[in-house]
């Protein structure tokens, strides 16, 4: 409902986790700015082993080296402030450098999800269409496909950020996060808020739901042709190649859906924490699961640092 008589907001104050004690942030500090570095470092490994090394110049490496590339942006959306607020509770943002980190955030988000599909068809291709996977997934086909991903990313942002920020704020401005994201944002907002909700969750339904049957139905066929191979070893090759992958989907998609497709919560403390996963731990998660499940990965970076590979 509209206020007759407001204070129209031109900056919010994250609460993130002032409730905490100082020496509870602090080991939240030191913690999460472990893993950020953890993620940079972990991040840049992985682009310049594949990009040194002409046997890991294929299509699921080029995904994930485009991968790497989103979840860094992505962390340094939201990390960097979230450790000052840590150290420093109550501090200011103004409305648009909230807008701009909302939309650096969606954008690499929404693209994250994507490019997992992307991955998940690439996997799916290479096991159920083995002899046509060169034709099929070629260089043209792999830009699209990571092109398209970023578009989707992009413009679904625009929309968002612009049905957000289109909203009256006044009087409150403490967000319940600690950082912009949609619902708390529209919590704050001093009008109606239906429609948008309803536009944010069509769009959730689109950017999450949608990518997660796309990659079940992928390997659903994945399972029936590995399951129909006459050879063991064939079999288990086939579900190393899927595991790094399918590791990364479950628990970023299990995240993400757990916070955006469910109803309202009034537990907003709890909900940060939830966040923590798919901001924090998730972007670390995807190199490390890539590297060290991943033969390939693991003799390539021994070459790198003149060792010999593993046998």
């Amino acid at each position: 409902m509209s206020r007759l008589n407001f204070t129209a907001v031109t900056q919010f104050t994250f609460e993130g986790f002032s409730i905490f004690q100082w020496h509870h942030r602090l080991i939240l500090f030191v913690v999460f700015l472990v893993l950020y570095l953890l993620t940079l470092t972990s991040n840049a490994i992985i682009l310049t082993v594949i990009h040194l090394n002409r046997q890991l110049h294929t299509p699921m490496y080029f995904f994930l080296s485009v991968l790497s590339i989103s979840e860094t942006c992505y962390t340094v959306a939201i990390i960097p402030r979230m450790l000052s607020n840590l150290l420093s509770p109550q501090q200011a943002i103004s409305i648009p450098a909230c807008a701009t980190q909302l939309f650096f955030y969606l954008t690499f988000g929404i693209n994250n999800c994507f490019l997992l599909t992307a991955m998940g068809y690439d996997r799916y291709v290479a096991i159920c269409n083995p002899l046509r996977y060169s034709l099929i997934m070629g260089r043209k086909a792999c830009l699209q496909l990571a092109s398209g991903s970023w578009s989707i990313g992009l413009s679904t942002a625009i929309i968002q950020v612009s049905s957000v920020f289109s909203l009256p704020f006044c009087d409150a401005s403490i967000i319940s996060h600690f950082f912009c994201d949609i619902r708390p944002l529209m919590k704050l907002a001093c009008a109606d808020t239906t429609s948008k909700e309803f536009i944010t969750l069509l769009i959730s339904l689109c950017v999450l739901v949608l990518p997660m049957v796309l990659i079940f139905i992928s390997y659903v066929l994945i399972v029936t042709t590995i399951l129909r191979m006459a050879s063991a070893e064939g079999q288990k090759k086939a579900f190393a190649t899927c595991a790094s992958h399918l590791t990364v989907v479950i628990v970023h998609y299990g995240c993400t859906s757990f916070i955006y497709l469910k109803p309202k919560s009034q537990n907003s403390l709890q909900d940060r924490l939830i966040s923590v996963t798919y901001t924090v731990i998730t972007p670390l998660l995807n190199p490390v699961v890539y590297s060290l499940r991943n033969k390939e990965v693991k003799d390539a970076l021994l070459r790198v640092l003149g060792r010999k590979p593993l046998s």
